[in-house]
């Protein structure tokens, strides 16, 4: 089967360290615009830690020709410093943010910035720009690792949504179940936005276990067991992540997913071989 571009299909990216890596990320970049991404989004770092890095891969982003979505932290930002952001991507030509809370890094103590949560950042954005930018924020399948209960995590995600959210992008995982229930969930709270599932490709074991603990998504026994059985047998680990990857895609568009959202870790090879396996025809 073939892909087409009937999804809603989406990537983000992460600012490059140094000039070698910004050449692989252009490399990627431009062989990713074979699925014809609706928009690309670009990471910001701990405390604001790669502020001046997102925004130069967005304009270098923007300059291949697609419509990139900074992410926009309130963790360790004034509202002051927000508003000079803000200012500064409507004068770059950016329409579209991902607006989160952020982590704090370490050494930052308790200064967590003028704004607690995402919800807060959403409605700060609503009030100084109005409707200049479309706002995605994060959902949490899985209920996020800090939250106090599934319950509690699904409030702050409509509390997102009430203030102003215009879509969803979930943390990645591996059993659909839990995008569907979650969706559900938020629905019979009256949300209607879009919530895009976050795909992340299989690449590297050790790589998505450090990941995984790290944000709380569950990697199936199953899966666990059979990445372990590979071990540095990186083309085996790659073909198994195609299959299982492109399953659960096809699995949740067939079943009213409203698009993917593909986690590229800057490289094109896993996310375009799932792309490849998927038929999009029936995606709405």
């Amino acid at each position: 089967m073939t892909g087409s571009s009937t999804a809603a299909l989406s990537l983000e990216f992460f600012p490059p360290r140094d000039i070698a890596a910004q050449e692989r990320l252009v490399r990627a970049a431009k062989q990713l615009l074979a699925i014809q991404p609706r928009y690309v989004s670009v990471t910001f770092g701990a405390g604001g830690s790669t502020r001046a890095g997102t925004a130069d891969t967005v304009r270098m982003l923007q300059n291949l020709g697609c419509d990139a979505a900074p992410h926009l932290s309130c963790i360790g930002a004034t509202r002051d410093d927000l508003r000079g952001i803000l200012s500064a991507y409507r004068e770059q030509g950016v329409r579209r943010l991902v607006a989160l809370r952020g982590d704090l890094p370490s050494g930052m103590g308790g200064d967590a910035g003028e704004l607690r949560y995402a919800a807060d950042l959403v409605a700060f954005i609503r009030a100084e720009t109005g409707d200049a930018f479309h706002i995605e924020v994060a959902a949490y399948p899985e209920m996020h690792p800090q939250a106090a209960s599934p319950q509690a995590d699904l409030n702050h995600f409509v509390a997102k949504v009430n203030a102003g959210a215009d879509a969803a992008i979930t943390q990645y995982f591996f059993n659909s179940d839990a995008y569907f229930d979650f969706v559900d969930r938020a629905q019979a709270k009256g949300v209607t936005i879009p919530i895009v599932p976050g795909i992340m490709p299989i690449t590297n074991h050790t790589q998505l276990v450090r990941f995984s603990e790290m944000c709380g998504a569950e990697i199936p026994r199953w899966i666990r067991l059979r990445l372990a059985e590979f071990g540095d047998d990186k083309a085996s680990i790659r073909a198994f992540g195609v299959d299982v990857v492109g399953e659960l895609c096809q699995t949740l568009l067939d079943n009213g997913a409203p698009g993917l959202h593909f986690y590229t870790l800057n490289q094109a090879e896993a996310a375009l071989g799932i792309w490849r396996e998927l038929d999009l025809t029936a995606a709405r």
